[in-house]
């Protein structure tokens, strides 16, 4: 009988959670409906490269309006500007798009139909659409931005505005609009911004239902403590704590969020059986700046989340941690600026270690010593990629090249120490192939691999499997020993599915496995026998 993971508990959980933060919303009073647009973000930032190939951020989410279930969720390969409910048709209308930055507002004409969900994009090219309106059943008025700022710098407070007929729009297939009905003379336009009139939708909607409204995306680190509780970084909140009754106990608030959780027992002030977590949250960089903002980086009591200490650091860092000693070290662009010392410790500024090249992201979860992925080829640093350790008197040793065939450049993942190996995720672009290989830490020889054809976000293992989320929202898990497939699973909450940014194995036997989400969830997994489920 065959094991499959099943949601215990949500964390984390409320109303509008799958569509992020919003961009716009409406409600529709004839059909109780109400369509929101929004993002979660990117799967990737500085000092971590879990991969965005194939990922789609934006979503539209069309719930009830009674009780706020979500009924359809849609995804969207461009930021959501607009929504209007057709006022007779099971029919919802889309604007999407934006600037690309250099050139061209791109975007699309999506129709959602709010009986099944299917969307299909109607323009003849990529336009970004700024509004929409039905002006009745069979004309929508629909404003443009130019197709580009070529030569013409008055472009981004211009539009263009059209109205299309159509006698039945639930007819219009994939490109039924023509090039022509959309070449109208362009005239001034103000680009308000939809977003505080959705937040005061949702927020309204949702206390009517008597709940609150709290937008939350990108859970990127999750972590399991022995007593049942589990601690998250996310957007917005640099670390949380919740119970296992699912009442969150604390949090510890922050602009930017918290990028990486590292539990840190055994700290000389922590009384037996108390644990502390080093939390760093990242500053982004203004506009036009070259120089990041300082970071932050504090060891937070788990107990109530008070800042135990904090490590003054002056440029944007990441944690690398094995065995006992525990470091900062700068991400690339500043690579030779010193690293941090945390444990033992702290010692505050050590040299890093000789010799170094391009320190790529390269997380191992239960390392025993400091691991390195390092591109030693100066001009070159996506090539010569090897896996590598730091010794005791910090030397860098290397250990084998990262990609398994010779001369391949491949993208990184995360990671895990398992026996005298090393489990790891990559891709190689070339191929279009995402993989998981166990390596032996003795002669780099491949163990296994298991191919796949989407990336992985997060890794863990329990000595017996090896866990894999997905950026496609599947989890997999994998036999230790010998890389098959022992379980495939699609992550859904409320039928609904997400995808794990973040994941761990529970500290205790049959504790399952936390799993961060993208839509800022934290989902309690535990196998039930797949005869037993209802």
């Amino acid at each position: 009988m065959t094991a499959v993971p099943t949601v215990r508990r949500v964390f984390g959980d409320g109303p509008f959670a799958e569509i992020g933060r919003p961009r716009a919303a409406v409600a529709d009073a004839p059909s109780g409906l109400v369509a929101v647009g929004g993002d979660v973000g990117r799967l990737e930032w500085n000092g971590h490269g879990s991969g965005d190939r194939r990922w789609i951020e934006h979503r539209i989410g069309v719930y009830e309006r009674d009780g706020l279930r979500c009924r359809h969720l849609v995804p969207s390969r461009e930021e959501v500007n607009c929504l209007a409910f057709h006022p007779v048709l099971p029919l919802l209308a889309v604007g999407t798009g934006g600037y690309d930055g250099g050139y061209d507002f791109t975007g699309e004409l999506l129709l959602v139909r709010l009986d099944t969900g299917e969307a299909v994009s109607v323009l003849p090219y990529p336009r970004e659409v700024v509004r929409v309106a039905w002006q009745s059943p069979t004309a929508l008025r629909l404003t443009l931005a130019p197709p580009d700022d070529w030569q013409d710098p008055g472009a981004h407070g211009q539009a263009h505005t059209a109205v299309i007929e159509r006698p039945d729009w639930t007819r219009v297939g994939h490109q039924g609009v023509a090039l022509a009905e959309l070449s109208v003379p362009a005239a001034e336009f103000d680009r308000a911004d939809p977003g505080p009139d959705a937040r005061r939708l949702l927020r309204g909607l949702a206390a009517r239902a008597g709940r609150e409204w709290i937008p939350r995306t990108r859970v990127r680190s999750v972590e399991a403590l022995p007593d049942g509780r589990v601690l998250a970084a996310l957007d917005g909140v640099l670390a949380e704590a919740w119970l296992p009754s699912g009442e969150r106990q604390w949090a510890v608030p922050d602009a930017e969020g918290g990028r990486r959780l590292l539990l840190a027992p055994g700290a000389p002030d922590a009384a037996p059986g108390r644990a502390s977590v080093w939390a760093d949250a990242e500053r982004l960089r203004p506009p036009h700046r070259k120089e990041h903002p300082a970071p932050r980086v504090v060891r937070l009591s788990a107990d109530d989340g008070s800042v135990l200490e904090t490590v003054p650091v002056e440029h944007p860092v990441t944690f690398v941690a094995g065995g006992d000693r525990t470091f900062l070290r700068p991400v690339e662009q500043y690579r030779d600026v010193p690293w941090t010392l945390l444990a033992p410790g702290p010692d505050g500024p050590v040299d890093g270690p000789s010799g170094t090249g391009f320190l790529h992201d390269f997380p191992v979860r239960h390392a025993t010593r400091p691991y390195l992925l390092v591109g030693f080829d100066p001009r070159r640093p996506y090539r010569d990629k090897w896996i590598t350790t730091v010794g005791p008197d910090g030397t860098l040793r290397r250990l084998f090249p990262h990609a398994p065939e010779p001369g391949r450049q491949h993208a990184s993942g995360p990671a895990a120490e398992i026996g005298r190996s090393l489990v790891y995720a990559g891709t190689d672009h070339r191929r279009g192939e995402s993989y998981v290989v166990r390596r032996s830490l003795t002669d780099g020889s491949v163990l296994w691999r298991y191919r796949a054809d989407a990336p992985a976000t997060a890794l863990d293992t329990d000595g017996e499997l090896v866990h894999v989320a997905r950026s496609d929202g599947t989890l997999v898990a994998l036999d230790a020993a010998e890389g098959s497939v022992r379980r495939r699973t699609e992550l859904r909450v409320h039928g609904l599915p997400t995808v794990a940014l973040s994941l761990v194995v529970a500290p205790v036997p049959g504790g399952g496995l936390y799993a961060g989400t993208a839509d800022g969830r934290i989902l309690h997994l535990v196998h039930t026998p797949a005869a037993s489920r209802p």
